[in-house]
């Protein structure tokens, strides 16, 4: 899959800091394989006014995702892809958004 991405330009992956303060739990054991992921990732430390409307306006439309699944699929636009283990949320907001591709990780 790595490769896939690469071949379109869709690695590193991109990561809103947000999901860090979701995904990380502080304990060592659980964090590692996370915190090893991340380390190949380019992080977003600001968010961008655009994108944080575009996320808003996405939410509303899809009526259904967090604030930071609305951010995940707002930065991926266009025609980005999201990899996940909980695809159900982000497959809804993406059905709003221009080209982002959902995957299963």
């Amino acid at each position: 899959m790595i490769a896939a991405f690469t071949a379109e330009g869709l690695w590193p992956p991109v990561v809103p800091s947000v999901v860090i303060a979701e995904s990380i739990t502080g304990r060592q054991r659980n964090d590692a394989n996370t915190n090893r992921f991340l380390k190949t990732c380019d992080i977003v430390e600001e968010l961008p006014e655009h994108v944080a409307r575009r996320a808003g306006a996405l939410r509303a439309l899809a009526r259904q995702g967090s604030a930071v699944d609305a951010i995940v699929v707002a930065i991926a636009e266009p025609g980005g892809a999201v990899l996940t283990s909980d695809p159900n949320d982000l497959t809804a907001l993406s059905a709003h958004a221009s080209g982002v591709r959902i995957y299963r990780a």
